[in-house]
């Protein structure tokens, strides 16, 4: 199975930066109202702000010239009205957009963390736990000044250039056209920087991900590298990432920021061609002054917004490669889900059939883990798997609970196809167990009552003294609602596992999977906690993966599982008579054991 490690940039499909827009801006669409409200705002700040300089035109061609100082009041009353209506309306559609872009955001995070639950264990085994924060956190936050200004800023300045454009045609269009005759070779200077700019924010965002991928397994391992002194390799590592981080956003930013120095050159180049064609050409003597004054006014509130649209568009390259990647998630199709016209599984009884049942990871479909395995399990019946480390041992166990699907063949259960039936009413109904135990942040009783809300104290209770974890939960500051986290260092491992076996309990599975779950567990331990796993699997199908053989002795059957499938199967009794595999590997362990200390 590939994995992309923490130093490795991701590959990723490339989509046409056109559908990734589009899509992008879909999710306003539903928020219709609310844009549809917003935009009559932005039009009435946008006739506030066009007015400004016919105003000053008249006052200077019409009220100063005549002396009209009444004339010239009104116009003071009528442009602080106007003011007013442009602060006000201006205030109130950038709060508001605010509130609609973090509405976006969060709707777009909930998508992402909601499909990647859907995820088969393929996906999660390919890459690094950071990678996918990168995504989910990083990418989804990068999105948040496109969705707001898409409005705010695009939708106004727009509308500006437009209006600026128009009236300035009406005006004057030789005076017009001279303010115009740079914005083709802007369009077109940026248009080429575009192609550059993106390719090297696609660089920046996949380094950031290595960066965050590299953090969060390091401090994950923090023990292991303390343990071993490593903090000097690790930091040359974390510097080399860094650099690489720090060198993509240089490179992306030298070229983004080529963007402004356009606007600003064209922009210079606009406003000599202004006064040049102005002076020389029309003459300044057929143009009024109040006219130029209002043409230099409109010069800045035409190529100001032009600026701003040219930094909206360097957001969009800056950003378009966060929204690429976050459709890249949510355009990952969900191996394991419910197929059409799934049922709920009824209550089991726990009998468990594999029929001709081949498989490989999809990213390797000619390598085999199992090959034709067939067997049957009755209710009740406790099954041990035993073999080398790679046999396929966990891979069955990961199938009945449909973690993966079988290549080839079916497994049932009571008779229903697993593949038939809905995967929550499937895995409601099972109880597994790793040696990777895992414990959230929290108290103690949540974490015994994970999936299991509505359990009793004295259910709790009973499934904690089943496995002899009652008696130091209540040596604990606070019993049951004692604060602890995955890494709490109040908990030894074999205590963790041992809470980690209640909550199990306390879920009341009808098929129980244990995978090496007592390998962390002392041998005193193990003593107290196997009279509660023996409770424990009463009445019910277990599966139970153990290199430590003492610990499956009792087990009804046991298969040895090597070579693809399953080499032999029988009692203890039985398999010890025929002096084959598990023989050969019992004696192996017992005499390791047996074997004097020197």
């Amino acid at each position: 199975m590939a994995v992309n490690s923490a130093r490795q940039d991701e590959l990723q499909k490339e989509v046409p930066k056109r559908d990734t827009l589009i899509r992008m801006f879909r999710y306003l669409l539903d928020y219709k109202r609310t844009i549809a409200f917003v935009s009559v705002l932005i039009l009435i700040a946008l006739a506030a702000t066009l007015a400004g300089p016919l105003m000053i035109e008249r006052a200077v061609d019409v009220y100063v010239a005549n002396s009209d100082i009444p004339g010239l009041a009104r116009l003071a009353v009528f442009a602080l009205i106007l003011y007013l209506a442009y602060m006000l309306s201006t205030r109130s559609y950038m709060v508001i957009m605010a509130k609609t872009t973090n509405q976006i955001l969060l709707t777009i995070r909930q998508q992402l963390y909601e499909h990647i639950q859907t995820l088969s264990f393929h996906f999660f085994d390919s890459r690094p736990t950071g990678k996918i924060l990168a995504r989910v956190v990083g990418d989804v936050n990068s999105l948040k000044e496109v969705y707001s200004d898409s409005v705010t800023k695009l939708l106004p300045d727009f509308l500006t250039v437009i209006g600026v454009a128009a009236i300035m045609l009406v005006k004057n269009w030789q005076l017009a056209l001279a303010t115009l005759l740079m914005l083709p070779v802007l369009a077109i200077c940026m248009f080429l920087i575009q192609f550059q700019a993106h390719k090297l924010w696609q660089v920046h965002r996949k380094k950031n991900s290595n960066l965050n991928a590299f953090i969060h397994e390091d401090f994950s391992g923090i023990r292991i590298v303390q343990s071993f002194a490593a903090e000097e390799e690790k930091q040359r590592d974390f510097d080399q990432c860094s650099d690489e981080h720090r060198q993509s956003f240089v490179n992306a930013v030298r070229v983004s920021d080529l963007f402004s120095v356009l606007v600003e050159v064209t922009w210079g180049l606009g406003g000599f061609l202004l006064y040049f064609i102005g002076i020389k050409i029309v003459g300044a003597d057929r143009i009024g002054v109040g006219t130029f004054l209002a043409f230099s006014s409109y010069l800045g509130m035409f190529w100001n917004p032009i600026r701003n649209l040219a930094s909206f568009y360097n957001k969009i390259v800056t950003n378009i490669s966060a929204a690429e990647r976050i459709f890249d998630i949510l355009d990952t199709p969900s191996e394991i889900t419910d197929h059409e016209g799934a049922q709920p599984l009824p209550q089991i009884r726990g009998a468990v059939e594999f029929s001709h049942v081949s498989f490989a990871y999809t990213d390797e479909p000619d390598r085999l883990v199992l090959s034709d395995v067939s067997f049957e399990v009755q209710p009740g019946e406790t099954i041990a798997l035993v073999g080398p480390t790679g046999a396929g041992k966990t891979t069955i166990v990961n199938l009945i609970s449909r973690f993966y699907d079988v290549t080839a063949g079916q497994i049932l259960i009571d008779g229903h196809s697993i593949s038939d039936v809905t995967l929550k009413s499937l895995r409601s109904q099972m109880g597994v167990m790793t040696q990777d135990t895992f414990l959230f942040t929290g108290t103690v009783r949540e974490n015994l009552c994970y999936g299991r809300g509505k359990a009793t104290e004295e259910e709790m209770i009973a499934a904690a003294k089943a496995v002899n974890a009652h008696s130091f939960i209540m040596k604990m500051e606070k019993g049951y609602d004692t604060e602890i986290s995955e890494h709490s260092s109040q908990l030894s491992i074999g205590q963790r596992q041992l809470l980690a076996f209640a909550r199990t309990i306390l879920s009341d599975p009808r098929i129980l999977i244990l995978d090496e779950a007592t390998s962390s567990i002392d041998t005193h331990t193990e003593r107290m906690v196997q009279e509660g796993i023996e409770a424990m699997i009463k009445g019910r199908t277990a599966f139970i993966i153990a290199h430590r053989l003492s610990t499956i002795r009792n087990a009804d059957r046991i298969f040895y599982i090597d070579h693809q499938g399953i080499v032999e199967m029988g009692s203890h009794a039985e398999l010890m008579k025929k002096r084959g595999a598990y023989y050969r590997l019992y004696r192996s362990q017992y005499d390791f054991l047996a074997e004097p200390a020197v």
